[in-house]
């Protein structure tokens, strides 16, 4: 097996949102934001190798949307999901397997794009399937009002029109080295990846802990739609990755990429921190 960190650029989200309750006195000394409120966030994605199957975790914002949607975002950075995948030695056809941890925009939008001349939609992995799960798939596509902005419907509709669309059942994962953990605070049903790697258990946090700063269990985003359920895995979550010395990697920091926890007189908190392939 192997594990390679895909980075696709970066984009701007109000912090207030990003931190919720948390007093901007607090978040911007750990986070800083720019004049406008706004903090800097990866779409940090993972391409394992497992045997003959190459499996892609989530795919970012995509270019597809128009420039007004676009501008909202601020998009940055050089990176994008095929720079990288292709960067890493392989191409859109070689991927396997699409696992989308949730399908809100940011991490779906790279799952779809427009064909070269731009007349229809297609899938930008044409040969992998795509895996959700039926849950969070109703809950994406029958939205509610909190929610709707972000679950676009051409990001969703054209995967389950493509016949390529899979479900995970609760509890079970399509991959022998991959684990889920399937939680409900910030979505319905966003799945946790788990793998076993270099002797080492990864979880990729997806939007449960977006950054490290996150850690704290009090630090939960306004997205959430069940903040007090999302303390309450995080809990559980968080203590397991101390207990048993998971390294975490997180989709959206943009400075660190990668971070073991531990338990301290304040709860659990960061420890070693840095590039994923330095903390193996």
């Amino acid at each position: 097996m192997n594990v390679h960190v895909l980075d696709t650029g970066f984009f701007k989200l109000d912090g207030g949102a990003m931190f919720g309750v948390v007093p901007k006195v607090l978040w911007q000394k750990q986070y800083p934001a720019d004049d406008h409120n706004l903090c800097s966030w990866a779409m940090r994605c993972l391409l394992i190798e497992d045997a003959d199957r190459l499996i892609l975790v989530d795919t970012g914002l995509g270019d597809k949307q128009d420039a007004k949607f676009l501008s909202h975002y601020h998009l940055h950075g050089d990176a994008t999901l095929l720079g990288s995948i292709r960067k890493a030695g392989f191409a859109p056809e070689d991927v396997t397997d699409v696992l989308l941890t949730h399908l809100h925009f940011d991490h779906v939008g790279g799952a779809v794009r427009y064909s070269a001349g731009r007349e229809r939609l297609e899938l930008t992995f044409p040969k992998a399937t795509y895996w959700s799960n039926e849950a969070h798939w109703r809950w994406a596509t029958q939205p509610n009002p909190r929610e709707k902005a972000s679950f676009l419907k051409e990001n969703i509709l054209p995967i389950q029109e493509s016949g390529q669309l899979r479900f995970v059942q609760h509890g079970t994962s399509p991959f022998p080295n991959v684990a889920l953990i399937q939680v409900d605070g910030h979505t319905e049903q966003m799945m946790l990846p788990v793998i076993k790697y270099a002797g080492r258990t990864l979880i990729y946090m997806a939007d449960l802990v977006p950054s490290s700063v996150h850690v704290p269990l009090p630090w939960v985003m306004g997205y959430d739609v069940r903040p007090l359920l999302t303390m309450q895995e995080k809990e559980t979550v968080l203590d397991r990755a101390a207990a048993e010395e998971w390294l975490l990697v997180f989709e959206h920091d943009a400075r660190v990429e990668a971070a073991y926890v531990t338990r301290t007189e304040k709860g659990i908190r960061l420890a070693e921190a840095g590039p994923l392939a330095d903390l193996l």
